[in-house]
C-alpha cells in the first residue's frame, strides 16, 4: 500500500483557502455568502476552513447549474 508523505493541513484561514483553491479571496466570499450564510446570518469575521470544506468549495466553484445535481435550497 502506497502511503503519502504530503501533510495536509488541519485548519485554513481565507487566504491560504483561497490560495489553496485558486481563487480570490472575494470569490471564496462569493461562495460562502450564496451556500452557506444564506439565511441572513453574516459570515464571521475570522473563519477557518477545513480541508473537506476545500472540497465542497471546489465543488462550488467550478459547479454549473445541472438539472442532475441537487443544490442546497436557500433559506
Amino acid at each position: 500500500m502506497a502511503t503519502s508523505n504530503t501533510k495536509t493541513k488541519e485548519y485554513y484561514s481565507e487566504a491560504e483557502a483561497a490560495a489553496t483553491l485558486g481563487i480570490s479571496i472575494s470569490r471564496l466570499h462569493m461562495l460562502l455568502d450564496e451556500n452557506v450564510f444564506n439565511n441572513g446570518m453574516q459570515r464571521p469575521a475570522d473563519l477557518t476552513l477545513r480541508a473537506s470544506d476545500l472540497i465542497v468549495l471546489a465543488f462550488w466553484n467550478k459547479c454549473h447549474h445541472n438539472a442532475k445535481v441537487l443544490r442546497m435550497p436557500r433559506r
